[in-house]
């Protein structure tokens, strides 16, 4: 849902309520993952989606009710068989939705939520799904602040306890409570929508390829930083809106950032005296992905100084050098698109071989939470 925040907020700002769809569970090879989400404002305006195409018409009608009526509503898309007309995904899973009205009369926390995801800042939206309590009522938790209610003060605790723990680890997903709270009941369900701050693209060498590199990093959701010793080729005009550009020395300035498991390293200066001291630092530090642009002789001089730097067999065997995924690439946002696969198979475990190579579930279980929506 984040990459739709400027437009809901843009309506409740103005005052417009809007129908908020959101996915909360899904089977099998859904095509989207909970907390996606498509909204319907004024004027019938759509921004968003929540399958892809297959079931869009009939969540606009009944964002539309929702607006209307004020109801939040449950429902559950499965696969479309052979009636062509009927309404459901074509991939043979299923998604379930919530529907609900928002506006700043119903939720006076969504404006506080919105300037938080934009301004990095971490929350989670606590709404009820089933159960006793009220349909739609929401609960933002933030680390140090919680707004709303969801009707009782036991299950605003438990709740609040919870989307803190699941906020941390950025995970989004349902939990079940009792009337109160309670721990061992299942008679509230309450879907934890965690906006974790969105994870950090760090490309080093502000060169052509760092330009692609880091508009797709942006694409991806990525918080993207472009990092140059030399300050005649680190400069804001050469790179995409709203990414970062620093000048300084790359392993001094990765030296005084902050890094955890979700945060990507792209080396791209293919020059020695820059990778070297960058790289042993990068390889003693936690990251999701390290890759190294250069030859196959770049790289054989690059792990004989880094051996020698002191670095062991498991610290080396995470870096990705050559960079990227084997796509014949030859042009910039080519060798991007080819580093982003590589980051993405590698984020959830895939292959990278063609899917007409491969047998079994497209979408396998994830090997980790996602890294905010």
């Amino acid at each position: 849902m984040r990459e739709i925040l400027p437009a809901l907020n843009r309506w409740y700002e103005a005052g417009e309520p809007f129908g908020l769809a959101t996915i909360i569970a899904v089977s099998r090879s859904a095509p989207r993952g909970p907390g996606a989400a498509m909204a319907v404002g004024p004027d019938d305006e759509v921004v968003g989606s929540v399958s892809g195409g297959c079931v869009e018409g009939a969540v606009f009608e009944l964002a539309k009710e929702v607006v209307d009526d004020g109801e939040a509503r449950l429902h559950t898309f499965g696969y479309s068989d052979e009636d062509a007309f009927a309404v459901g995904l074509t991939c043979g899973g299923a998604i379930t939705l919530l529907v609900r009205r928002v506006s700043r009369d119903s939720d006076p926390s969504f404006g506080a939520v919105a300037d938080s995801v934009a301004g990095h800042r971490p929350v989670t939206v606590a709404t009820v799904t089933d159960g006793p309590a009220p349909r739609g009522a929401a609960l933002a938790v933030w680390p140090d602040a919680v707004e709303g209610t969801l009707g009782a003060p036991g299950l605003d605790a438990a709740v609040t306890a919870d989307a803190r723990g699941e906020l941390a680890q950025g995970l989004t997903g349902l939990r079940h409570y009792g009337p109160q709270g309670q721990r061992r009941e299942d008679t509230v369900t309450v879907f934890l929508h965690s906006f974790a701050p969105p994870p950090r693209m760090l490309v080093f060498g502000a060169i052509d390829y760092a330009a692609a590199v880091a508009r797709i990093g942006d694409f991806l959701g990525y918080r993207v930083t472009v990092c140059d010793a030399r300050q005649v080729f680190a400069t804001p005009k050469r790179f995409p809106e709203g990414v970062e550009v620093v000048v300084e020395w790359p392993h001094r300035y990765l030296g005084a950032t902050g890094t955890d498991s979700r945060t990507v390293i792209c080396v791209l200066t293919h020059d020695t005296k820059f990778d070297v001291p960058l790289l042993e630092e990068a390889l003693r530090r936690p990251a999701a992905y390290i890759g190294a642009m250069g030859s196959r002789r770049t790289h054989d001089e690059r792990m004989k100084r880094l051996r020698e730097a002191g670095l062991g067999d498991e610290e080396l065997a995470r870096l990705r050098s050559p960079v990227g995924l084997d796509l014949g690439a030859r042009t910039p946002e080519e060798v991007a698109v080819s580093v982003a696969a590589e980051i993405v198979a590698l984020r959830w475990g895939g292959s990278g071989a063609p899917l007409t190579a491969t047998a079994g579930a497209i979408h396998p279980p994830a090997a980790g939470p996602a890294p905010g929506r």
